[in-house]
């Protein structure tokens, strides 16, 4: 599939901004002021729609605290328009693509995927379109989605995410970067360090266990011992990250640490200096879009988009800006 070009993303940003402020308008009364506040707070949890059953399988691995936050935006949804939200997860490809097959044997009314291993994934999602349910995909997929007939995507460009990290560390001195996958067969991830790699060609890429943290330190910091010519770790999620900074330790490494993704414990490292920055794809905002596209489209047949992936990133989060990040952080929303 042909990527989307400048102009496309520029509208596929463009229709989340206006979704956002559209979202945020149905929110409030017409009389305004106190009484609209007040009429807001009394309606939470109830839409004023019949209860609908919406299931969220995703790829999450235990303990990542990327899903999180993405868990934390579907159940925020959820609860604004009256959705029993169904979640489960597991980051192999089949056994997530069996969990989609139990949603559509429960007969939900609308089903949450991530496509990070569409082949795994797309009989099985096309078994729950013809069932007549209907579907949307986050975070991974974003060059299969259509094909499959998924109602909308919400993420973000990996590919030009990718790009956009190895261009600011390519600007601020790499030469030979590390690029960290943490999961073979995600596309998403691969997508990530190729970008890097198109823009810094001499970046290596490493494969590491990461079902296993003490693997993973033992991997990177073997990497790093080996070769004293890396100057960036580059990870591809928060919890690596942090693995990264004591593997950086362990090696007596200068390399510079930098990941995909945020957390309370990447804020923490940005702001000490142990993490230089972090591409931020905006995580809630992907599980609360999604779930509220489904209510849109159940109740009054909305979709959003415009046939384009609605994009959530990728923005870049150091210490000119954490400041403003780290006050959503203790909510679970950043």
């Amino acid at each position: 599939m042909t990527r989307p070009r400048p102009s496309r993303l520029r509208r596929s940003a463009t229709t989340l901004t206006a979704v956002v402020a559209v979202l945020g308008l149905a929110a409030c009364s017409a009389t305004g002021g106190r009484k609209a506040v007040e009429e807001r707070e009394n309606s939470v949890g109830n839409a004023g729609t019949p209860t609908m059953t919406v299931a969220m399988v995703t790829h999450s691995a235990p303990g990542d605290t990327f899903w999180d936050i993405v868990r934390k935006g579907a159940d925020d949804a959820a609860r604004k328009d009256n959705v029993d939200l169904q979640y489960t997860a597991d980051p192999d490809g089949a056994k997530q693509a069996n969990l989609v097959q139990q949603a559509i044997d429960k007969k939900v009314d609308g089903i949450v995927v991530t496509l990070a291993k569409p082949e795994a994934m797309g009989p099985t999602v096309r078994r729950a379109i013809a069932a007549g349910i209907p579907v949307v995909a986050v975070n991974g997929g974003m060059d299969d989605y259509q094909k499959l007939g998924v109602l909308s995507f919400f993420g973000q460009d990996e590919r030009i995410a990718g790009e956009a990290a190895g261009t600011r560390a390519q600007r601020e001195g790499a030469k030979r970067p590390l690029c960290v996958i943490h999961e073979q067969g995600n596309v998403g991830l691969e997508d990530r360090c190729a970008g890097v790699k198109a823009k810094v060609p001499a970046t290596q890429v490493l494969y590491v266990n990461g079902k296993s943290p003490s693997a993973m330190q033992t991997s990177i910091t073997s990497k790093l011992q080996q070769d004293k010519s890396i100057d960036y770790v580059v990870t591809l999620g928060g919890p690596i990250a942090m693995v990264a900074t004591q593997s950086k330790t362990s090696a007596g490494s200068q390399a510079k640490v930098v990941t995909f993704d945020t957390s309370k414990q990447v804020v923490d490292g940005i702001k000490s200096g142990s993490i230089a920055w972090a591409v931020d794809q905006q995580p809630y905002l992907q599980g609360y879009l999604a779930v509220d596209q489904l209510w849109l489209y159940k109740t009054n047949g909305n979709t959003v988009g415009g046939g384009q992936p609605v994009l959530t990133g990728p923005a870049f989060v150091d210490k000119t800006n954490v400041a403003s990040v780290e006050k959503y952080v203790a909510s679970g929303r950043r």
